[in-house]
């Protein structure tokens, strides 16, 4: 394989000094056959004529398109790797150059031709010249507490969380923090779901099956459905489950006990009493830039159909503590989806105590006076850098809402901040059809105090309505100059 992945990287070299030193090359590393195979005869040591290693071409994927720095290539010898025909005696070396000389020939008569507009960069890296469209700097965003003070001041904090100390993590250490102060605290608190014991995939539920024992930290079959049918059942002999569906792309095989079993399962035992409003589902969701169609997927709109269940969403660490605590504790079915691409990347201090955030309230985290912006979930950084941009060049205020909670949704809130502003746009990762933006825009204009201050419709920046594209997940998830263009326009 290194020997493959020598012969592109020298076809592409050879390419580049006939297109020019600026030409962007694409290379081809996964076209059919592999001409030529490590010898596991020669233990010889060629000379280097590169700064490159092994270990720089082995780690090249190949199953993508790569861009390389062609400006120091020329012919590569990689380590102690010795590179001959394969086959099934032993042969004298040939030179590298020699050995390349047709593939050079092809190489030149193709690198004469036009290269396609999009084969001048990766749509998975930003140009070097965007303006907008720039990587989320989230050790800058205004979005997360930084320092202590700034997460110790929020007002919805109680007193004893205020007047407490802080910790600096991410948020799959926050919501593990919160897992862990609800096992602590309620004997009645069980935590399940596949490789839960283990930590699970994001490492959310680490070292709980450790410290509380087993029978209430537990791994189960991979069945989702079952996994929602057993923690309906605990919810109804009065335990709080914690069941957790490893990829929100997998629950919709349980999709059936959700909806016609937790959703409606007070308003069926009526008079009688029981419910299964301890139950609490946890799910990662939303795109990462390399989930495809199976683990990017944003199905919460789903949810928001379902009378009888919460739908919530955290942008931060500070957030899915103090959410993830109130969903345990609620007396409704919570479905806490948590946007997995946050897990590592949002980093921020969160207070050490146990605190509970209000659900189905949401929060104004910048306010303005020109154009309301409401989101929830990763978008929400999106729309600060977008925000950031405006301001600066348009001379305008805009106010930002996290809904935090999807649904039942905090109207009065929305409600005030569209009065005021008398505009508004509605961004959410998830697929713009049906989607929480329609319903948000349609309860805005149906409201004839908000309606008759609006200055232009309610506009709505989501998803496309396709499924998630491996290469081009980017493109189908808002981004800054969307947002930019929409605001301009």
């Amino acid at each position: 394989m290194v020997g493959y992945r020598l012969q592109c990287l020298h076809e592409t070299a050879e390419a580049a000094k006939l297109a020019g030193p600026r030409t962007a090359i694409r290379t081809p590393i996964d076209f059919p056959g592999q001409l030529y195979s490590e010898s596991r005869q020669s233990r010889r040591k060629p000379p280097r004529a590169s700064s490159l290693t092994s270990s720089d071409l082995t780690g090249a994927r190949s199953d993508r398109p790569h861009n390389v720095d062609l400006s120091s290539l020329s012919i590569i010898t990689v380590g102690n790797t010795h590179l001959s025909k394969p086959t099934m005696k032993s042969r004298p070396t040939r030179s590298l150059s020699r050995v390349l000389a047709p593939i050079q020939r092809r190489i030149a008569s193709a690198a004469s031709l036009p290269l396609h507009r999009n084969q001048q960069r990766l749509y998975s890296l930003h140009p070097p010249n965007a303006r907008l469209n720039l990587p989320t700097d989230y050790s800058a965003t205004p979005l997360l507490a930084h320092a202590s003070q700034t997460a110790l001041s929020s007002p919805e904090l109680p007193a004893e969380a205020r007047n407490g100390t802080t910790k600096r993590m991410n948020l799959f250490q926050a919501v593990n923090d919160a897992l862990s102060i609800a096992l602590a605290e309620d004997e009645s608190v069980l935590i399940f779901g596949e490789d839960v014991a283990f930590g699970g995939v994001f490492r959310c539920t680490s070292k709980l099956a450790e410290t509380y024992g087993g029978d209430r930290v537990f791994n189960t079959p991979l069945s989702e459905q079952g996994i929602l049918g057993f923690a309906i059942g605990v919810a109804a002999e009065g335990m709080r489950p914690v069941a957790e569906i490893q990829f929100a792309d997998y629950v919709y095989p349980a999709f059936d006990q959700l909806v016609n079993e937790a959703a409606k399962f007070r308003y069926r035992d009526g008079a009688l009493g029981r419910n299964v409003g301890g139950m609490t589902v946890r799910m990662p969701c939303g795109g990462v830039g390399h989930g495809a169609l199976y683990h990017s997927q944003s199905p919460e709109s789903l949810f928001t159909h379902i009378p009888g269940l919460r739908v919530i969403m955290p942008r931060s660490p500070l957030q899915a503590k103090g959410l993830l605590l109130a969903a345990i504790r609620s007396n409704d079915p919570c479905i806490f989806m948590e946007p997995k691409i946050l897990y590592r990347a949002a980093v921020e201090q969160v207070p050490t105590v146990p605190y509970e955030l209000p659900l189905s309230k949401a929060e104004v985290l910048k306010e303005g006076k020109d154009v309301t912006i409401i989101s929830y979930g990763q978008p929400l950084y999106k729309c600060s850098a977008a925000i950031e941009q405006i301001e600066q060049k348009m001379g305008i205020t805009v106010e930002l809402i996290d809904l935090r909670t999807i649904y039942p949704w905090d109207k009065e809130t929305v409600f005030k901040s569209v009065r005021k502003t008398g505009r508004c746009i509605v961004v959410h990762e998830s697929m713009v059809n049906a989607g929480v933006g329609a319903e948000v825009a349609a309860a805005i204009q149906e409201d004839a105090e908000t309606f008759v201050r609006m200055e232009a419709p309610v506009m709505r920046v989501a998803g496309w309505s396709i499924h998630t594209p491996l290469l081009y997940e980017a493109f189908n998830a808002p981004d800054v100059a969307s947002k930019f263009v929409l605001v301009v326009s």
